[in-house]
C-alpha cells in the first residue's frame, strides 16, 4: 500500500464509498487521496495532522478532509477502546463534472470551500451523527440522499479549520515516504530531545536541505511543527491530569525550559497554559 498517493478502493461503477474502520488504531500513514472524506468518530481519540496543522480528535467528532489534502490519524493506543470511524468518500466530479454546479446545489458551495483546508464540525453534531448511523443499512440511493443532507448541514454549521496552508501538488511516492518517516519519528519521540541533526538524518538530507524541504511542504519550520505537537499533547494532559503541575506536564510533553514552554504555548494557543486549564475545568 503506497503512502502517496493513496487511492480509495472503489467497486466498479460506484461513485460513493461508505467505509467502516473498527480496529485498535486508525490507518496511521501520512496520505492524500482525490476523494473528499467525511468522517464520524464513533470511538477513539488521538492526534490528527491535516496539511500544516496539528489537531486533536476524540469521540463524536465529525471531520471533513478535502481532496489531495495530506493527513494522518495517530490513535492514542492507551484510550482503552477500539477506534471506530464511519466515513463517506466521494470526489466533486463523482456524479458528473458539473453536478455540483447545478443551481439547485449552489448552497453547497460553502462546503467545498471549507473542505479545501479540512474542517471539524462544531454545531449540529447530533443531527449529523444520526445521519451517519443510518448509512449502514441504507441502499445506494438512500446513501446518496444522506450525503446531500450531510453536505447541506456541513455547509451551514459552525466549524473550525483543520489546516491553514494547502500544498497544491500531489506528492510522489518517494516524497510521501520521506514525510511519513519524519512525521512518524517526530510523533514517536516528541517527548524527548530532537535536534536538527537527528531529524535531518531521518529524512536522509543535509540540515539546510531539510529545513527548506519541510518549510516548502508545510509552510512552517520543523521546530514550529514540533512545538505545536508538544503543546497539543500538553493541552490533553491539562484536561486529563487536573492535579498535576503545569511544569510537570510541560516536561512530560518534551519541553525542558518552562519559560520557553509558556512562550510557545501562548504563541500557539493565544492564551497562557493556566488560562487554558481554567477554561476546561
Amino acid at each position: 500500500m503506497k503512502v502517496y498517493p493513496f487511492k480509495i478502493p472503489k467497486p466498479l461503477h460506484d461513485s460513493l464509498i461508505y467505509q467502516v474502520d473498527h480496529d485498535i488504531i486508525f490507518y496511521d500513514k501520512l496520505h492524500q487521496h482525490e476523494d473528499i472524506q467525511l468522517s464520524y468518530i464513533v470511538e477513539g481519540e488521538g492526534t490528527l495532522i491535516v496539511g500544516d496543522k496539528v489537531n486533536q480528535y476524540q469521540k463524536n467528532d465529525i471531520v471533513v478532509i478535502g481532496s489531495h489534502l495530506p493527513h494522518v490519524f495517530k490513535s492514542n493506543i492507551n484510550y482503552g477502546k477500539k477506534s471506530h470511524m464511519l466515513t463517506l468518500f466521494f470526489a466533486k466530479d463523482s456524479f458528473g463534472k458539473d453536478f455540483f454546479e447545478l443551481e439547485e446545489l449552489k448552497e453547497l458551495t460553502a462546503f467545498f470551500k471549507r473542505a479545501a483546508h479540512g474542517f471539524k464540525v462544531t454545531s449540529s453534531k447530533k443531527a449529523i451523527a444520526l445521519l451517519f448511523m443510518q448509512l449502514e443499512n441504507a441502499s445506494k440511493l438512500s446513501r446518496f440522499l444522506i450525503l446531500l443532507e450531510l453536505l447541506k448541514k456541513a455547509s451551514v454549521c459552525n466549524y473550525i479549520s483543520l489546516s491553514s496552508f494547502i500544498y497544491d501538488k500531489k506528492y510522489k511516492e518517494t516524497e510521501g515516504k520521506r514525510m511519513q518517516e519524519v512525521f512518524d519519528y517526530t510523533m514517536s519521540h516528541f517527548k524527548n530531545d530532537i535536534t536538527l541533526e537527528s531529524i535531518s538524518e531521518v529524512a536522509n538530507m543535509t540540515k539546510n536541505a531539510f529545513c527548506k524541504y519541510f518549510k516548502k511542504r508545510t509552510n512552517k519550520t520543523y521546530f514550529r511543527f514540533l512545538n505545536e505537537l508538544r503543546v497539543e499533547h500538553t493541552c490533553k494532559l491539562l484536561i486529563d491530569k487536573n492535579d498535576s503541575s503545569i511544569e510537570d506536564l510541560a516536561y512530560e510533553s518534551g519541553f525542558r525550559n518552562i519559560s520557553n514552554f509558556n512562550r510557545q504555548f501562548k504563541i500557539i494557543k493565544n492564551m497562557s497554559p493556566n488560562n487554558f486549564r481554567k477554561r476546561t475545568v
